[in-house]
């Protein structure tokens, strides 16, 4: 076996990150060299609500991200059943100024 692949990768996390953060929408925009994900907690009666997580990644890391999803989606659904699609969300994403002439 190669150096290459006997090698391991040590990934360590802090207690603040093992905690997580909550997030009900996705927002998703890419360029020629990178997608950006950002995470965002909606709740409410919230008249503001922020991005709580950015993520930077590269496209081939995006495509290995998606079959991952795709993967681990699949074993779920084997596991506990259909995840319910709702196409029509019941809040109103707003995204810029709303004033009407």
């Amino acid at each position: 076996m190669s150096k290459e692949k006997s090698r391991k990768i040590n990934i360590e996390i802090d207690e603040k990150t093992s905690e997580g953060i909550y997030s009900n929408l996705a927002i998703i925009n890419h360029s020629a060299s990178e997608f950006v994900m950002d995470f965002i907690s909606i709740m409410p009666g919230s008249s503001k609500n922020k991005v709580k997580s950015r993520i930077i990644i590269t496209p081939q890391h995006a495509k290995k991200l998606r079959k991952a999803l795709n993967d681990n989606i699949d074993r779920f659904e084997q596991n506990f059943g259909s995840i319910k699609d709702y196409e029509n969300p019941k809040f109103q994403l707003n995204f810029g100024p709303t004033a009407k002439a």
